[in-house]
């Protein structure tokens, strides 16, 4: 039954500085056919070869619409097929920042992905917390596209599934414009986790690009969701939280909604607004939601 959990950590955050509103080879095509859920793409290609137990890699993998999409692979230590979880990046790009996410995930057991899902309009992209960063980050952000992104997921989680290192379980995770898709994800595939750190606009009246909003997917989550936000984000107001954990409820989502005294990308340690208690805390309980819902 889906439930929902309000918490405010009464820590210190600091302030807002930004006043800103704004393996192994693949398998064969039939091998790959054959373990496609309903409704998913099958298995996109992978450009390189073998990674080897505990290395990291960048990828590319070719879309079911025909376009390559980069990624950041991180592989764990053992041998054995592994769950798998998408680690999805800010409006930075798959920057320092998400791969240092990507390989502390792997070090927990999984095989890690996180892919980029500018590469429409900036692929590679690997951008500061500075103010260029943010105006070129918000240019991609504002050509985004649900039914884009959709699909991106859709095909990495086909990727992930198509491997031979990895078991049927994938969970997913993002920040920011990341926790947005992550939200869209866990509504528009079978993954069986979810976290989304400050997901931006989930509750906005319309989707990316236009049309229904976000929120109006709900009803198609089928795995355990975990949503993480700040009482200091300007940028997702509180109304807007609510209406989050409102829908939620409503439509019976498996869910924990937690709720810090922080800003928006208090998990990141090369912002400004990182908060250390916050992101140690979330991280904790991304750690259990994983072994949980992915083991």
């Amino acid at each position: 039954m889906g439930r929902s959990i309000i918490r405010t950590r009464r820590i210190a955050a600091p302030s807002w500085r930004r006043s800103r509103r704004i393996s192994r080879n693949r398998p064969s095509a039939v091998a790959i056919t054959e373990r496609t859920r309903i409704g998913m793409p099958e298995a996109p290609e992978q450009t390189r070869g073998t990674t080897m137990s505990g290395a990291t890699e960048d990828i590319q993998i070719t879309t079911s619409g025909g376009e390559t999409m980069n990624a950041y692979l991180a592989l764990p230590e053992g041998g054995g097929p592994a769950p798998a979880v998408i680690v999805w990046m800010e409006i930075f790009g798959v920057n320092d920042h998400i791969r240092d996410v990507t390989r502390r995930v792997a070090a927990e057991g999984y095989v890690a992905l996180a892919p980029d899902f500018f590469h429409r309009t900036g692929p590679g992209l690997n951008l500061g917390y500075d103010d260029a960063g943010f105006e070129e980050g918000f240019k991609h952000l504002n050509a985004l596209v649900a039914d884009q992104m959709i699909a991106d997921a859709k095909d990495a989680v086909a990727y992930l599934r198509g491997r031979e290192d990895t078991t049927d379980k994938v969970g997913v995770m993002g920040f920011c414009i990341g926790g947005h898709m992550t939200y869209l994800t866990a509504c528009e595939t079978d993954v069986a986790a979810a976290a989304s750190y400050y997901g931006g606009g989930i509750a906005a009246p319309e989707g990316p690009g236009g049309g229904a909003g976000t929120l109006t997917r709900t009803g198609r989550i089928s795995g355990k969701l975990n949503c993480y936000f700040g009482s200091q984000d300007t940028m997702i107001p509180a109304e807007q939280v609510e209406a989050v954990k409102a829908s939620l409820v409503e439509n019976g989502t498996d869910h924990e909604v937690h709720l810090y005294d922080a800003d928006h990308g208090f998990h990141c340690d090369q912002r400004a607004t990182y908060h250390e208690a916050s992101a140690k805390d979330a991280w904790e309980k991304t750690k259990a939601l994983f072994a949980a819902e992915l083991r």
